[in-house]
C-alpha cells in the first residue's frame, strides 16, 4: 500500500472518492446518533468534505446515490437550520448548496431565537402551573438552565470569534 493510499489521498494530495465516502457515512452516522435525520446528515457531511464546500443537487445525488427529491428535502432542512446556504450558480438556473467554514458558529448563534422562545414558554408554564408546585419548580429549573445557556453561549461565541481569528485569520 502506498503512503497516499494509507492516508486516503490520491494524486495532488486530494482525498480519494472511497476515503471521502467512508468519512461521509461515518460522520453522518454520528450526526444521526445525535438526533439529526439521516439524509440531511449525509448531505451535510458530503458538503463539509468537498474541496469547495459547495455542490449542486445533481452532484450531491450522484455522490450519495440518492434521488433529487431526497437531496431537496435534506437541503431544505439544512437551510432552515442555517447549516447550509443556497446560492445561484452564475449564468445558470442551477442552485449550489454551500457550507461555510463558520457553519457551526452560525448554527449555534441562530439557536438564540429558539432558546428565547423556550424561555418564554417555560416562564409562562411556571406562572400557569404555580412556582410552588412540583411541575412549576421543574419548569423553573428548566427556565434557569435555558437562561444560563443563553448567557454562556454569548460569551463562548465571542471567545470563539477571537480564537478562530488567531488560528485561521479574519473571515
Amino acid at each position: 500500500m502506498t503512503e497516499e493510499e494509507t492516508r486516503g489521498t490520491g494524486p495532488q494530495g486530494r482525498p480519494d472518492a472511497e476515503a471521502t465516502s467512508r468519512f461521509v457515512e461515518k460522520f453522518a452516522a454520528q450526526l444521526v446518533e445525535a438526533g439529526m435525520q439521516r439524509m440531511p446528515a449525509r448531505v451535510f457531511a458530503a458538503l463539509l468534505s468537498s474541496d469547495s464546500g459547495a455542490l449542486t443537487a445533481a452532484e450531491l445525488g450522484e455522490q450519495l446515490r440518492v434521488s433529487p427529491a431526497a437531496v431537496s428535502g435534506a437541503v431544505r432542512y439544512l437551510t432552515q437550520q442555517h447549516m447550509v446556504n443556497r446560492e445561484r450558480d452564475p449564468g445558470t438556473r442551477r442552485d449550489i448548496f454551500r457550507v461555510h467554514s463558520n457553519q457551526w458558529y452560525e448554527a449555534l448563534t441562530n439557536r438564540d431565537g429558539v432558546l428565547k422562545r423556550w424561555e418564554d414558554a417555560m416562564r409562562e408554564g411556571v406562572t400557569s402551573l404555580g412556582e410552588n408546585t412540583p411541575a412549576g419548580r421543574r419548569l423553573a429549573e428548566t427556565l434557569a438552565f435555558f437562561e444560563f445557556v443563553q448567557e454562556e453561549l454569548a460569551g463562548m461565541m465571542e471567545r470563539w470569534r477571537v480564537r478562530r481569528e488567531e488560528l485561521f485569520g479574519p473571515i
